[in-house]
């Protein structure tokens, strides 16, 4: 990065202010905070552009945010800090205006079961998180005898009424986007990689690998007409029929919308002491060790406990049956990570129906962090002012340690210990 106050590059012998230039790590932390976080804003606002949606006080912002750290012109510690949070402020619209794409376009989601496995028949695997590509997977694959199957964040895909009306969509294969190697390889069909969260893959299954929209890899054939998924169609047909396997069953499909009609029965539970406390378990997953602590987190919530979770952090414990609380369902997947959106709606509904503030509900965020989403909703929860969020299973290693004092003293962040230390902080 270049200085134009000094005219040196970043980091150089010669820089006489206190940019990025090594001398202000914290102004560096923060901007690098804020260009991860626009990645996210950036990539829900291209996912509600795809279906026609937009808005123009988002891409304001992008272009103020990417001038303040392009030009580095203002190296005040309190103008990057508003910065920072008025990203959040623009990622709850970016979230909120997918939400509205997706729900107008494809209806509400529903609670819905979802079968893990294949069935007999040429198969067809959709990953990442457009769900206009699946459609169009869909309606092209009709009456052909391909079935299609949702992988990683397409899961929630499952529980919108305009795709689930598709009888070959026949349920979810395979778990995080850190498997995909191993799942594809073992899939045995045609996959179609539809946005981000794809890995370099081997050889033994890279001619069966397709990808579409934003998405290239090497040596891998590109769609660039999102509207003729043949050549998917043909070499699905050309693989042959996939075994007949079966996992488990999985719940998904808890829009802020059904959610809410609960409430009533939901603040009732609460009330009568039924409900003890929510715990918000989700995120981004991946692939380095600790993670089994969301497993073992969730196995140990007591049972007068429910859980929300969000995105592919779910992975992790989906498998399991929480059961339920009078018919409230113990486990509330509400969807991809932009439904992170959804978990907020029921949180502040929550909050005005018992009259207390966010911080004062019996609700406990710990999430799992990874990439640019997950950065861009920490951001948004910051700019809401909720506090106590646990966080793991490392630090972000561009916050420097004086911002991470700041975020612990402004808003309490903490880092994950263990499962039963921090159950035991939480509960009491």
């Amino acid at each position: 990065m270049f200085c134009y106050q000094c005219e040196q590059t970043a980091k150089g012998t010669g820089c006489t202010v206190k940019g990025v230039c090594g001398k202000n790590e914290d102004i560096a932390s923060l901007q690098d905070t804020l260009i991860f976080g626009l990645k996210g804003i950036a990539a829900y606002a291209y996912h509600a552009r795809v279906l026609g949606y937009k808005d123009e006080d988002i891409d304001a912002f992008m272009h103020e945010a990417l001038f303040r750290t392009l030009t580095n012109t203002d190296f005040d510690l309190n103008d990057h800090i508003a910065m920072v949070l008025k990203a959040g402020e623009i990622n709850i619209k970016a979230m909120e205006l997918l939400d509205k794409a997706n729900t107008e376009t494809f209806g509400v989601p529903e609670p819905t079961e979802v079968t893990v496995g294949t069935v007999e028949g040429p198969g067809i695997l959709v990953s990442g998180h457009d769900l206009l590509d699946l459609k169009e997977i869909l309606e092209q694959t009709k009456d052909k005898g391909i079935n299609v199957y949702t992988h990683g964040e397409m899961l929630p895909a499952m529980a919108y009424p305009e795709l689930k009306k598709y009888p070959h969509l026949k349920g979810n294969y395979g778990g995080p986007w850190q498997l995909q190697r191993k799942e594809f390889l073992e899939f045995g069909g045609a996959v179609l990689i539809t946005t981000n969260c794809v890995l370099i893959p081997t050889d033994e299954y890279r001619d069966r690998l397709f990808t579409t929209g934003i998405v290239h890899v090497d040596g891998v054939q590109h769609l660039e007409d999102r509207k003729d998924f043949s050549a998917v169609i043909n070499k699905a047909l050309e693989l042959g029929s996939l075994p007949e396997r079966f996992s488990h069953k999985t719940m998904t499909g808890f829009h802020h919308k059904p959610v809410l009609a609960l409430a009533p029965k939901i603040i009732e539970a609460v009330k009568a002491g039924k409900i003890r406390h929510f715990f918000l378990i989700g995120g981004c997953d991946g692939a380095k060790p600790g993670r089994d602590y969301y497993r073992e987190l969730a196995e140990k919530v007591p049972d007068d406990c429910v859980i929300l979770t969000v995105a592919c952090g779910k992975y992790r414990f989906n498998d399991i049956d929480f059961g339920d609380i009078d018919g409230i369902p113990r486990l509330i997947d509400m969807g991809q990570c932009n439904n992170a959106y959804s978990a907020v709606q029921v949180a502040l509904a929550l909050s005005d129906a018992f009259g207390v503030g966010v911080n004062e509900l019996p609700l406990s965020l710990v999430l799992s962090w990874f990439e640019q989403k997950a950065v861009a909703i920490l951001l948004s929860l910051f700019s809401l002012g909720i506090k106590n969020i646990r966080l793991g299973p490392t630090p972000p290693a561009f916050l420097t340690p004086n911002v991470m004092a700041v975020l612990q003293e402004n808003y309490n962040i903490q880092l994950i210990t263990t499962p039963d230390e921090d159950l035991k902080a939480i509960l009491g």
